[in-house]
């Protein structure tokens, strides 16, 4: 279901909203979409905070050699 989501906002937010000059600049734009959706977009199911942070929030800390 997650990846339906996605794919929802990426078409109502990104390609329907848009006139593409080429299938170069469709690939960039909605690349530049998905980099701003996982790391500047805030998502209610997640508290808030974009899917970068939720997951990054999950990892074990990595500790320094001393």
């Amino acid at each position: 279901m997650f990846v339906e989501r996605v794919w929802r906002s990426i078409k109502y937010e990104e390609i329907y909203l848009r006139a593409y000059d080429s299938v170069s600049h469709a690939r960039r734009s909605i690349g530049d979409y998905i980099e701003l959706y996982n790391r500047k977009r805030p998502h209610s199911s997640l508290a808030d905070q974009t899917p970068d942070e939720a997951y990054f929030a999950t990892l074990p800390a990595i500790k320094s050699a001393a």
